[in-house]
């Protein structure tokens, strides 16, 4: 598995956390793919069409023997399998799974852009990220992730919701 990436999980409809829980579940069950590191949860204030409940947000941190298109194909599947529905941009959803990172590649194709376009204007993005590593630096800037977070505007938008127990993943869903 010599590919490392970041992924961005997110959902507000039903059961938020279960949906984070079954997400992580199915990247999990995937032989190609290892969970090395969770963020806590963050409960966050919707973005862009702001009519709809809030989210539960969170990154996780894998290796992969996948590229980044076989990784997308896969996130895509686990949204598909979890009953992920695209109603209309930024629209409210089950379950979201993003690539924020892969490698220090920066990749531009229709299908995907890496390091992920707009994850420079996102605290919900941004803060549980740097939860998992402070030192991160962007492909395409040399300025730190933590000196990018501390010019976003809306980070009281952002709220820890379920700290992470140690180092396993299922930890955080525990009761």
């Amino acid at each position: 598995m010599k590919n490392i990436a970041y992924l961005s999980m997110g959902s507000n409809i039903g059961n938020r956390e279960e949906f984070l829980k079954l997400a992580i579940e199915k990247l999990s069950e995937d032989k190609h793919v290892n969970i090395e590191a969770c963020s806590s949860v963050y409960e966050t204030d919707p973005v862009g069409y702001t009519d709809q409940e809030n989210f539960l947000n969170m990154v996780v941190k894998i290796s992969t023997s996948y590229s980044a298109l076989q990784l997308l194909d896969l996130c895509m599947k686990v949204e598909h399998d979890l009953g992920r529905v695209r109603e209309f941009r930024w629209g409210p959803r089950v379950i979201d799974l993003d690539i924020l990172l892969y490698n220090k590649e920066n990749i531009e194709m229709e299908s995907l852009q890496v390091p992920h376009p707009r994850m420079m204007e996102r605290a919900f993005v941004l803060i549980p990220l740097l939860e998992i590593d402070r030192s991160l630096v962007l492909p395409i800037i040399d300025t730190p992730l933590v000196e990018v977070l501390d010019d976003i505007p809306d980070k009281e938008g952002v709220r820890l919701w379920k700290q992470i127990n140690g180092e396993d993943a299922s930890a955080l869903f525990e009761n």
